[in-house]
């Protein structure tokens, strides 16, 4: 029987089902961001949990299963908080993780991320081209599983969507056990040393990360290989070679990089980032405009459209006001008894509003990075370096020339506290302008999306004090004194604090940044003539990308981006029709998709398993691994099976994909 009425949407229901899972998955991405300095994206796997929950109730839809998979997705985006709350530790401004301040920071930053995304939704996601890689497949796993609901003509092709999806999920699901247990390489390395020079390349063996790269095209690709080939065939050879040092290629290479090719390309990164500020600036204004337009009308009485309906600017400013309330309660509780208590009054004022202005700044760029390469792969923890260079640039330059060195301690944590904010806003704004490209996809509420986003920040801001307590106590944090053996790597977290304290000690190093910056403008310029002389682009944030983020993670995106591409050129070469064509290229897309599906599903449960494994000291002896079926000695045969099984597989994927739309 149809259902009739409206849609369910926003349901309490799905808000429950939806915090469940925001929980569930908040704590798994913080013990792998802990331990990894990655994350997984909750938003299919939670897509895929709630159609499979909600189906037994025929009231339930699309809608309602997008709205779960929105307050669930916040679970991968806000754990990225863990960044910066060890550092407090790191630093010794805090001797444990207090839950009041920790939850304050993750919330109040998170929820200015929905709030900020709020007037960005119509010209970043409705009135734009940019892929949006994740935000579609989510879309897409969502259709496929609502349409073999009902019948129409519309079914058939869902059904052969649905196949693409469960085909490519259980594909790219057996793959990712099989590297769990290390029967394949989880990642292809190969380095050399020629003289003092040595670099190299590192290939992740993760079929998501592939997936990822077929939607976001090959121009992304593209300036991505651009900004691979200056890293890691330039500028780590020559840094090596100007500071030779022993140890084997691999170690050698990878501590210049992440020491100064790393910082080289987070300027340039900052770089691009303001530039795409300055371009966004019109279709920003021009989207904010429609958004007072909108609500212009609606108070005039005109009734807009549902999927046009985002939260009001009276609601925005009444929310920004509330949230920066608890901004400058943090600031004060960080000035008070320091050194900086002379001057609290004008710090809270004016550490609210850099956290107010900059905010709104960060969330457009994290919109563009997110719609351009996918909430997953954008590099969030940049905007996390950038809050801590600004803010710490301006306390060195403006405060520490009053109170002295002796206020060095106070300002390094006050500039990290308001990159913890500036983090918030990035990771959410990131992750919510994703949320709305499914919405507007599926036909979905925008402004039941914001209030949804909402509440998984609220679920994951409650959940993410206590599960570092606990980490903190069975495991301890890298960089904190008195840290054991097992203690959790946060990477990103050395890394802020170490260059919070270069940055205000005045060791840090300048020339790095600089050259970072003018190979920023390098990138501007070069795109810039590419598209008005060969109407091509190569955005210069994409090829910052690909020096800033680690190579084995961008390789493999840029090969699923190549193979993509050459996928669809074969579509069209084969196809007898531009709708079947169309049809081969949408069950691509949707087969990419399921590869997102099956690996995050499987990285889920394997983060759960491997803390337990840990905890109960389970793992083969020779292997740093406590899933692993087999030890090191197997490693050479574990790197060809992985070439032979993975590409083997995408091979007879594609072609897979491609004879049944060519026969449907």
């Amino acid at each position: 029987m149809a259902r009739t009425g409206a849609p369910v949407e926003l349901s309490i229901r799905g808000v429950v089902l939806g915090g469940l899972i925001c929980v569930v998955f908040t704590a798994a991405n913080i013990y792998l961001a802990l331990q990894s300095g990655l994350t997984f994206a909750a938003s299919i796997p939670a897509a895929v949990i709630s159609m499979a929950v909600l189906r037994p109730f025929r009231s339930s839809g699309i809608l309602e299963n997008n709205i779960v998979q929105t307050i669930a997705s916040s679970a991968g985006t806000l754990s990225c908080l863990v960044f910066i709350l060890p550092t407090f530790l790191m630093i010794g401004h805090w001797t444990e993780i207090p839950f009041w301040p920790s939850f304050w920071i993750c919330a109040s930053g998170g929820a200015l991320g929905v709030v900020y995304s709020v007037p960005l939704r119509r010209s970043l996601v409705t009135g734009s081209d940019l892929p949006y890689p994740e935000g579609v497949a989510a879309a897409e796993v969502l259709r496929a599983g609502e349409a073999t609901r009902g019948g129409g003509d519309d079914a058939a092709e869902a059904r052969l969507g649905l196949r693409a999806v469960v085909t490519g999920s259980i594909a790219s699901a057996i793959v990712a056990l099989l590297v769990g247990t290390r029967l394949l390489a989880a990642e292809l390395v190969g380095y050399a040393r020629f003289g003092a020079a040595a670099t190299g390349l590192t290939i992740n063996m993760q079929l998501a990360l592939f997936g990822a790269g077929h939607l976001i095209g090959l121009a992304a690709g593209m300036a991505m290989l651009t900004g691979l080939l200056l890293a890691w065939v330039v500028a780590v050879p020559y840094m090596t070679s100007l500071h030779p040092a022993p140890g084997p290629a691999i170690d050698v290479a990878m501590d210049v990089w992440r020491h100064k090719v790393r910082f080289v390309f987070a300027a340039a990164l900052a770089v691009s980032a303001l530039w795409t500020l300055v371009r966004l600036a019109k279709p920003v204004a021009g989207g904010v405009a429609s958004a007072i337009a909108a609500q212009t009308r609606r108070r005039a009485g005109e009734l807009l459209e549902r999927t046009e309906q985002d939260l009001s600017f009276t609601w925005i400013g009444v929310l920004v006001v509330l949230l920066l309330i608890p901004v400058g309660v943090l600031l004060h509780g960080f000035i008070a008894g320091t050194p900086l208590a002379p001057l609290e009054v004008p710090l809270m004022l004016a550490g609210v509003l850099f956290v107010a202005l900059t905010g709104f700044m960060v969330a457009a760029v994290c919109g563009y990075m997110a719609g351009l390469i996918g909430s997953s792969n954008s590099p969030v923890s940049s905007l996390a370096i950038i809050g801590v260079v600004c803010s710490a640039g301006l306390l060195s330059v403006t405060v520490e020339p009053h109170l002295g060195v002796e206020a060095r301690p106070a300002l390094i944590a006050l500039s990290l506290l308001v990159a913890g904010f500036v983090l918030g806003v990035a990771t959410i704004a990131n992750d919510n302008l994703q949320d709305l490209k499914t919405g507007e996809l599926v036909g979905a509420t925008p402004w039941r999306q914001q209030v949804a986003l909402i509440i998984g920040v609220i679920a994951g801001s409650l959940v993410i004090p206590p599960i570092m307590v606990l980490l903190g106590h069975a495991y301890g944090y890298a960089g904190v004194p008195g840290a054991g053996p097992k203690a959790l790597a946060a990477p990103q977290a050395l890394l802020i604090a170490s260059l919070a304290q270069q940055f205000i000690g005045g060791t840090l190093d300048w020339s790095l940044l600089g050259t970072g910056a003018l190979l920023g403008v390098g990138f501007i310029v070069f795109d810039l003539v590419l598209e008005r002389r060969w109407s091509l682009r190569l955005p210069p944030l994409a090829i910052a990308f690909g020096g800033y983020i680690p190579p084995g993670t961008i390789s493999i995106v840029i090969i699923g981006a190549v193979a993509g591409h050459l996928y669809e050129v074969q579509a069209d070469k084969h196809a007898t029709s531009p709708g079947q064509a169309a049809l081969v290229r949408r069950l691509g897309v949707i087969l990419a998709s399921g590869l997102i599906v099956g690996e995050s599903l499987v990285n889920v449960v394997l983060a759960g398993v491997t803390a337990a494994a840990k905890t109960g000291g389970l793992a083969v002896p020779d292997s740093d691994w406590p899933l692993a079926l087999v030890g090191s000695s197997f490693a050479p045969w574990a790197m060809l099976l992985a070439v032979l099984v993975i590409f083997g597989a995408v091979l007879w994927l594609y072609r897979w994909a491609a004879r049944m739309g060519l026969r449907g």
